[in-house]
C-alpha cells in the first residue's frame, strides 16, 4: 500500500512540476504553443487551470488563476495522501 500512496503522491508531485513549467515558459515570447511538446503541455496543465480561469479573471497583465490553482492543488494532494495514510494505518 505504500508503494501506491508513493506513486499517487509523485502523480500530484508531477502535475505540479507541469504547471510551474507552463507558467515559466508562458514569459518566454518566442514559444510556439503550436508544436510539440509545448501543445502537449498546454493540453495537458490548462484543462486544469481553464477551471480557475472561469473564476479568476486576470488582473491587468497578471494571471493569477495558476497561484490559486497550484494551492489548490496542494490542498487536494496533502488531502488524498492524508486520507490514503490513515485507510493504510501508516
Amino acid at each position: 500500500m505504500a508503494g501506491i500512496i508513493y506513486g499517487i503522491n509523485n502523480i500530484f508531485n508531477l502535475f505540479y512540476f507541469l504547471i510551474m513549467l507552463r507558467i515559466f515558459l508562458s514569459w518566454i515570447p518566442s514559444i510556439d504553443w503550436g508544436k510539440n511538446p509545448w501543445f502537449t503541455l498546454r493540453q495537458v496543465t490548462d484543462a486544469y487551470l481553464n477551471v480557475f480561469r472561469r473564476f479568476i479573471p486576470p488582473i491587468g497583465m497578471v494571471d493569477w488563476s495558476p497561484i490559486i490553482a497550484i494551492f489548490a492543488l496542494v490542498f487536494i494532494q496533502r488531502l488524498v495522501i492524508t486520507i490514503l495514510l490513515s485507510i493504510a494505518g501508516v
